[in-house]
């Protein structure tokens, strides 16, 4: 039986604690690697994605192709807004950055 000790996970003890540090970081005054922002966005895009996809997989037989255009449409809406969101910030952050030059 071959042991672990010999191979190097990414998921290691020593990483997953420095996640979570990373994380109480992010919510408190110390600075953080993760942007508070970026995750908050992440996890109600994951939110609404798992919403959206729920509901097709439930109506999906009663669907007519104008309700499957309306749930496109928003779909897109929803992806749209948050590369948007992400890009803005992309551009104020080195906006900030060009103006300090």
């Amino acid at each position: 039986m071959p042991t672990k000790s010999g191979k190097k996970y990414f998921f290691g003890w020593g990483n997953i604690k420095t996640i979570f540090t990373e994380l109480g970081n992010m919510y408190s005054t110390k600075p953080s690697f993760f942007s508070k922002k970026r995750i908050e966005s992440g996890i109600a895009f994951i939110v609404a994605q798992w919403g959206m996809i729920f509901f097709l997989l439930e109506k999906h037989s009663v669907m007519t192709v104008s309700d499957l255009a309306i749930w496109a449409s928003i779909e897109f809406a929803v992806s749209g807004y948050i590369v948007n969101q992400i890009q803005k910030e992309k551009r104020n952050d080195s906006g900030d950055s060009g103006e300090a030059q």
